[in-house]
């Protein structure tokens, strides 16, 4: 269970992080809105801007969808369970959650997806969709005749 000075510490990181990213998406609005489309420039310095731009567009989502994160944990954080692991249930400590305030998984479960993960990707890597011999369905890494 945090203390009221751990969940006044995590709370100040989350609203810090948070004002961060809004203005950031202010920024970024600016950004698109005031884009000048110049006629007349060559097809390189044209392609250069629309990378520039389209990577804006991609770090502008990935922060939203971090803003929706920081939002779940300043909920969390509220309702007091911002350190009880979603996975099971047990404590997430404090010097984690304040590393990753956004954080869901102590340590040991997030560590246990991570190995999960890893596996599927490895699996996903030798091939497309295949059938498991055992149960006859689809799963990822093998091949099938089609």
């Amino acid at each position: 269970m945090l203390n009221e000075k751990e969940r006044g510490q995590l709370k100040e990181v989350l609203e810090v992080e948070q004002a961060r990213l809004l203005r950031n998406a202010q920024d970024g609005l600016a950004f698109s809105m005031n884009r000048e489309r110049n006629i007349g420039r060559d097809s390189i310095d044209e392609s250069m801007e629309e990378e520039i731009f389209s990577t804006e567009l991609r770090l502008r989502d990935r922060e939203k969808f971090l803003l929706n994160k920081i939002k779940g944990a300043l909920d969390r954080l509220t309702e007091g369970t911002i350190d009880e692991c979603e996975s099971c249930a047990e404590k997430i400590g404090f010097k984690r959650l304040l590393a990753r305030p956004v954080t869901t998984l102590c340590i040991e479960c997030k560590e246990e997806a991570e190995k999960l993960e890893k596996a599927e990707d490895s699996q996903g890597r030798q091939g497309g969709l295949g059938i498991r011999e055992d149960l006859d369905e689809p799963v990822a890494g093998g091949a099938t005749e089609e």
